[in-house]
C-alpha cells in the first residue's frame, strides 16, 4: 500500500506469463518511474532493498549525524504509509560505560502495513506455539476451544452411553478415540504451565478415565445399574486467567528471502536520564511489558523488535505497544540512514516522505480530525486512489513482465514489491489530486485548488521536539472562532509531585510511552498502568480549564496553539484517554471537534494530544504556575543556563509565575 492507502493487504506474488487488459490511463500525466528494477537476484545476506519511491524533495531529510543523548531523538517523516502518522524517530543514546553511541529507530507500523511485515519473517504457517496470556474469560479456555477436547470427549460419551444401553459391546471407533484423546490429554498435562490449562486438563482427565473404565471388556455394570456416564459439562471459567495462547512459531529452517525471528514476552527499550538531561542505554537492559514480541535478526549487527497486533490481544496487552517497531544497530555513530534503509528488509518504505506524500497524509490527518471518513465524496475518492494505484501496477507488470522470466521465488517476491512501491509513487500526484478534490466538496471549498489556496491549508509538517505533527485547516483558517468559543478558559496540564523542573530540563511535556524511550523512570505520572491498557499512555492529558490559582500548572491561554494538531482527541469526562476498544472504559463521547472541547464544564473532561508538547519552543504555555517563589527561582535559573530569555514571544519572568 502507499501513500496512506486504506486497502486490504495483498501479498507480494506475481505472475510473469499474465496478460492484463490496458487500464485507462490516469487523468494527468503520472510521474517518472521511481527508477528500473535492480538486476534480478536477492540481495545478499543482510543488504537491504534499495529504497524506493518518489522523486521530489524529502520533507524531512535523514540526518547522517544524531545529538547523543538527546531524549526526544531526531524526528523524520517516512514515506508511503506503512508507519502511523509516518512518523519515526531516530535517537543516538548515550553509552553508559563511555563507549559509542546506541542509535535506534523507533516508529509504531500502520496496522494495515503488519500482513507484508511478516511476510519478510520465517515464521511458521503450520507450526504454532503456546504463549501465557492474561485473559478476562468467561467460558471454555482458548486450549480447549484449540483441540476441540470438550467436543472430543463428549462424543465419546455419548457413543460409550449408546452402547452400554444397548448392550451390543464397544466399537472399535470409539476405543481409537478414546485412545488419541488420552494421548493427547497425557501430552498437554506435561506441556501446559498455567494453572487455568491445567486445571483444564486434570478435569478432563479424570472424565477420559471413567469413560476408560467402562470400554474394559471386563467393566460389567449394566447401564440401568450405574453404569451409564452422567453428563459432563465442558470446563469452563470466569475472571482473569492466565491461559495459553498460540502464535505462529519461528520457522526451523530460514528461506532464502526471509529473516530469522523468535518469539518471546514483550518489552520496552530501558534507557535512563542523568541530571544534566543525557539519555543513556547499553543497548541491552530492558524492562517487562505486557505482550508478546518478535526479534528479528536483520544481519550486520542490526536488529528489529516487533510487537504484533495480531498476536497481542487489545483486551490483556499493553495496547499503547501494539504496532510498536525498534531497529537498532551496532555501537557507533551515523547510522540514522543505515537505520531506516532497514525498514526495506521488513517490507516497509524505506526512504524519507515525500512532498507530496506530505499532502496526501495531511489530507488523511485531516479526514479523521474533521470526521470526514463518511462523507460520499471522500469515500469515492479513497476508492478510486485505491482503483488508479491497481491500474498504473497492471501497466507496469505490462512493462516488465519479461525481466521476471527464469526467475526464482525470492526474485519474483522482490519484483513483485517493487513493482507495488513503483506504482504507488507514480500514482501518487493523481492520488493526491482526487482526494483534494473530495476533501474540498466535504468542506464547503468549490475545488480542491480553491482548498489549498484557502487561508489555514498547509501540508507541511510541523517539528515539534522529537516528533512531527499535522495541522488541521479548519482550525487554522478560522483561529479567533475557536478562541471566541473558549472565552476566558483555556488549556492546563497539572505537574504531578515536584517534577515541574524535571518536566522544563527536558523542553517537552510527554506521554507516559515517550518517557519511557527517554529514561525518564516510571511512576512520574498518575494511573500509568491503566493509561497503557486504555492506549492514553500514547498521549498527554491537559483539560479545559480557567487561568490557575496555583500551582504546580501549565495553561495555554491560546488552547488553538494545541487544538491546531491533527492527533487531537477529546472527552468530557474522565476516560483514561480510552482509544482501545477492548477497554473497560467506553469510548462513547470521545470527539475531535475543538469546539465541543470549548464547551467541556466537567473537572474531569480530558484533552488528548500524542506523543506529547514542544514547551520551550511552538507550543510553549501562556503561564508557568510554580507552587512556591522557591520552585520559581528554580524554573528560572534553569531556563537561564539553557540561553531562554523568551517563551511564546513573551519575556520568561512574565511566563513563569
Amino acid at each position: 500500500m502507499g501513500g496512506g492507502g486504506t486497502k486490504t493487504h495483498e501479498s507480494f506474488t506475481v505472475t510473469p506469463s499474465l496478460t492484463v487488459a490496458t487500464p485507462l490511463p490516469p487523468a494527468a500525466e503520472p510521474a517518472e518511474p521511481a527508477g528500473p528494477l535492480d538486476p534480478p537476484g536477492p540481495p545478499a545476506p543482510g543488504d537491504p532493498p534499495a529504497p524506493v519511491g518518489g522523486t521530489d524533495a524529502p520533507q524531512t531529510p535523514i540526518p547522517a549525524v544524531l545529538p547523543v543523548g538527546e531524549p526526544c531523538g531526531a524526528p523524520i517523516l517516512c514515506g508511503g504509509a506503512d508507519l502511523v502518522d509516518a512518523n519515526a524517530t531516530l535517537v543516538a543514546y548515550g553509552d553508559p560505560a563511555g563507549g559509542p553511541p546506541r542509535e535506534v529507530l523507533i516508529a509504531n507500523v500502520a496496522e494495515a502495513s503488519e500482513a507484508k511485515l511478516l511476510e519478510a519473517l520465517a515464521l511458521s504457517d503450520e507450526k504454532l506455539i503456546p504463549v501465557e496470556v492474561t485473559e478476562d474469560l468467561t467460558g471454555r479456555l482458548p486450549l480447549d476451544h484449540k483441540h476441540q477436547l470438550y467436543e472430543r470427549l463428549a462424543t465419546i460419551a455419548k457413543s460409550v452411553n449408546h452402547h452400554l444401553k444397548a448392550g451390543d459391546g464397544m466399537p472399535a471407533h470409539t476405543v481409537t478415540n478414546h485412545a488419541a484423546l488420552t494421548a493427547q490429554l497425557d501430552q498437554l498435562a506435561g506441556e501446559v504451565t498455567t494453572e487455568a490449562d491445567q486445571t483444564m486438563v486434570a478435569y478432563y482427565q479424570a472424565r477420559v478415565k471413567a469413560l476408560g473404565e467402562r470400554l474394559d471388556p471386563s467393566f460389567s455394570v449394566a447401564y440401568g445399574a450405574g453404569g451409564k456416564i452422567p453428563h459432563i459439562g465442558p470446563y469452563e471459567t470466569s475472571g482473569p486467567q492466565l491461559v495459553t495462547k498460540w502464535v505462529p512459531a519461528p520457522a526451523e529452517e530460514t528461506p532464502a528471502g526471509l529473516l530469522a525471528a523468535q518469539v518471546r514476552d514483550a518489552s520496552r527499550i530501558d534507557p535512563t536520564i542523568a541530571p544534566d538531561g543525557i539519555a543513556a542505554w547499553n543497548g541491552a537492559a530492558r524492562s517487562k511489558a505486557a505482550g508478546k514480541e518478535y526479534v528479528v535478526d536483520l544481519g550486520g549487527g542490526y536488529t528489529a523488535v516487533y510487537r504484533p497486533y495480531g498476536a497481542n490481544d487489545p483486551a490483556t496487552c499493553d495496547y499503547t505497544l501494539r504496532g510498536a517497531l525498534e531497529i537498532s544497530g551496532p555501537p557507533g555513530a551515523g547510522q540514522g540512514p543505515e537505520l531506516v534503509n532497514r525498514l526495506g528488509q521488513l517490507n516497509l518504505v524505506n526512504r524519507p516522505m515525500s512532498a507530496a506524500e506530505g499532502e496526501w497524509t495531511y489530507l488523511q490527518r485531516n479526514i479523521g480530525a474533521q470526521r470526514l471518513e463518511s462523507q460520499p465524496a471522500v469515500k469515492t475518492a479513497q476508492a478510486q486512489a485505491d482503483g488508479l494505484e491497481d491500474a498504473v501496477e497492471h501497466l507496469l507488470l505490462a512493462e516488465r513482465a519479461h525481466q521476471a522470466v527464469g526467475m526464482n521465488e525470492p526474485e519474483l517476491h522482490r519484483f513483485a514489491r517493487q513493482l507495488r512501491l513503483d506504482a504507488e509513487a507514480q500514482a501518487l500526484p493523481d492520488k493526491v489530486r482526487l482526494l483534494r478534490d473530495a476533501v474540498a466538496t466535504a468542506t464547503g471549498h468549490p475545488t480542491g485548488a480553491a482548498l489549498a489556496a484557502s487561508p489555514g491549508y498547509d501540508p507541511i509538517p510541523r517539528t515539534r521536539a522529537g516528533w512531527l505533527t499535522w495541522g488541521r485547516f479548519d482550525v487554522d483558517a478560522d483561529r479567533a472562532k475557536v478562541r471566541q468559543a473558549f472565552g476566558t478558559r483555556g488549556l492546563f496540564h497539572s505537574v504531578t509531585g515536584g517534577n515541574l523542573v524535571e518536566v522544563l530540563r527536558t523542553g517537552v511535556l510527554a506521554s507516559t510511552e515517550r518517557r519511557h524511550l527517554m529514561g525518564i523512570t516510571p511512576g512520574k505520572g498518575m494511573s500509568e498502568g491503566a493509561d497503557k491498557k486504555s492506549g492514553g499512555a500514547a498521549s498527554v492529558f491537559l483539560r479545559v480549564g480557567t487561568k490557575p490559582a496555583s500551582g504546580p500548572r501549565l495553561f495555554w491561554a491560546d488552547p488553538t496553539v494545541l487544538l491546531s494538531r491533527a492527533d487531537l482527541y477529546a472527552y468530557p469526562g474522565d476516560h483514561f484517554g480510552a482509544v482501545n476498544p477492548k477497554s473497560h472504559l467506553p469510548l462513547s463521547g470521545q470527539t475531535r471537534d475543538p469546539m465541543k472541547v470549548a464547551g467541556f464544564s466537567g473537572g474531569g473532561n480530558e484533552v488528548m494530544i500524542r506523543n506529547g508538547l514542544d514547551l520551550l519552543g511552538a507550543e510553549a504555555p501562556t503561564l508557568i504556575r510554580c507552587n512556591s517563589a522557591t520552585q520559581r527561582s528554580e524554573v528560572l535559573a534553569l531556563l537561564a543556563s539553557k540561553g531562554i530569555t523568551q517563551l511564546g514571544g513573551r519575556p520568561v519572568t512574565d511566563v513563569v509565575q
